[in-house]
């Protein structure tokens, strides 16, 4: 899977705000639940991806290892999650483009998101702590 998922993903999202028609409907819906735990799966996975390239780049020269291919590892971990949720590419796609024609229920969606990885970063961090 390609890592421009999150960029077309908020491409989309700005382009939301046109007047479009509203008639659009995936081959598979998700419920906005499925959209929220999806989502919530895609951001910890950009961030992973994220966090291993900067360990990479500012270990580099200590770290006698194979570099990481972003590229295969995003390939790896959307292939994953998309076999986890019983969906594909497409059917993830076309459902980013169903709810960005609907902002409404997107920020709803989102905000969930940011709510659930706002108390995962907080479970965490207090795991830590221990």
């Amino acid at each position: 899977m390609k890592r421009f998922v999150f960029i077309v993903f908020v491409l989309l999202l700005f382009s939301a705000c046109g007047n479009k028609s509203k008639t659009f409907v995936p081959d598979r819906l998700l419920t906005e639940q499925e959209m929220i735990d999806l989502m919530t799966d895609v951001q910890i996975i950009e961030a992973d991806i994220n966090y291993q390239k900067t360990q990479e780049r500012e270990h580099k020269d200590s770290i006698p290892s194979k570099p990481i291919d972003p590229v295969k590892l995003s390939r790896l971990y959307y292939d994953q999650l998309f076999e986890h949720y019983g969906i594909t590419d497409s059917i993830f796609k076309q459902n980013i483009k169903y709810y960005s024609e609907r902002p409404d229920v997107l920020e709803k969606i989102m905000d969930s998101v940011v709510q659930r990885l706002t108390k995962v970063q907080s479970e965490s961090q207090r795991d830590d702590s221990q």
